[in-house]
């Protein structure tokens, strides 16, 4: 089984960690198993919003006590239990207000390396725009929380002044942190940011759903793409093989596209990698290799972070290809004689960086198959 994604949500007490969790809810697949690990304060369950959600499949609490110091050593039995239980797609970590989240993190990739059940999607921090002044003023916590992530979201910003919200952006920027940051929309943020691409979502990204995947999909949810300017652009990406045969991706040439990706421009890059051989994840681990691997092409699931990326085999292919009950999966031609694309690719940016990265994708390079003397198609679109 691959292992299962982990997302932590910490910010300052009050700052509207769960308001983003339910407004995530709606944008995610029908069938996607959600589970949430909630840390609070005191010995009362208070979270019975999220406990009765259609879409959170499990909630589990630790309560009285601190997640990342007195109660870190129950994490990895609170994890199992929701693992075991629910056999969820993703697992939400909500820490109460004081928690310090590099702790939270070291131990949670502990967990990963020991069992092989987890991986570290993000760390993400909320912070409230109208009292992070105060917080500041007060609470060493708040501004090591931001120091201590991959993505920065700004709330409760709408009821604050300009001249407010800059004031708060001048502290978090005297922190000097090169990390992703981006305004909610009233406690709402695009899953496509915030969430690493698994298995479960890795079902919708094709040439028909790859909107959806930006945009809102599942339990019945509207799409905000106009409701508020976009905070991030999306490119879209296919490499296809025209040649006389299917081929894998370039490794290297990929490896080298993933490690020079500037964290301030590029926020995440998801994709479905068909490959000749395990890639590597960005910790120097191989990726598993399928059963039958030898002379077959693979596909894994690519998902890179903040500068962190992982592969993932997978037997899940975008639902215009061929399915198979194997690991090594041959490409299945399509009627005009070509193959399926190597490479499917999204990619979400900060705002009025998509058209430069199209601009360079298209110029070729960055992107290409093993063999780029045979013929190949590239398609980079811009989805928002």
């Amino acid at each position: 089984m691959p292992p299962i994604p982990i997302t932590i949500i910490t910010g300052f007490l009050g700052s509207g960690k769960t308001t983003l969790i339910l407004e995530t809810i709606p944008q995610l697949p029908r069938d996607y198993k959600l589970a949430l690990l909630k840390n609070e304060f005191g010995d009362l369950a208070i979270d019975s919003q999220l406990a009765s959600a259609a879409a959170i499949s499990g909630v589990k609490e630790l309560l009285n006590g601190c997640i990342c110091c007195n109660l870190v050593g129950q994490l990895g039995d609170a994890l199992d239990t929701l693992r075991e239980d629910v056999k969820p797609d993703r697992i939400f970590v909500e820490t109460n207000g004081n928690a310090f989240p590099a702790t939270l993190a070291m131990e949670i990739n502990r967990l990963a390396r020991e069992t092989g059940h987890y991986a570290l999607d993000g760390v993400i921090v909320v912070i409230d725009v109208e009292n992070w002044k105060g917080y500041t003023d007060i609470s060493v916590t708040a501004k090591m929380q931001a120091q201590y992530t991959d993505l920065i979201i700004f709330n409760k910003w709408e009821g604050v002044s300009e001249r407010q919200y800059e004031d708060c952006l001048d502290r978090v920027g005297d922190l000097e942190l090169q990390v992703a940051t981006v305004k909610s929309d009233r406690g709402r943020v695009n899953q496509g940011l915030l969430l690493g691409l698994d298995s479960a979502l890795a079902r919708k990204m094709d040439s028909s759903h790859t909107t959806s995947s930006t945009n809102s999909v599942g339990h019945g949810g509207h799409s905000h793409a106009s409701d508020h300017q976009s905070e991030v652009e999306v490119l879209s990406i296919a490499l296809q093989s025209t040649g006389s045969k299917a081929q894998g991706i370039d490794l290297e040439s990929l490896e080298t596209f993933l490690l020079s990706a500037p964290k301030d421009e590029i926020y995440r890059i998801k994709a479905i990698v068909t490959t000749a051989r395990p890639p590597t994840s960005s910790n120097g681990t191989p990726a598993a290799a399928g059963h039958n691997a030898a002379g077959g092409l693979q596909r894994y699931i690519l998902n890179w972070a903040f500068g962190r990326w992982t592969f993932t085999l997978t037997k899940l292919l975008p639902e215009v290809a061929v399915l198979s009950t194997e690991d090594s999966l041959p490409m299945k031609e399509t009627t005009s004689g070509s193959y399926e694309p190597s490479l499917r690719m999204t990619i979400v940016l900060a705002k009025y960086e998509a058209e430069k990265w199209k601009r360079r994708i298209e110029a070729g390079g960055l992107l290409k198959l093993e063999h780029p003397d045979e013929h190949f198609v590239l398609e980079v679109r811009r989805l928002s």
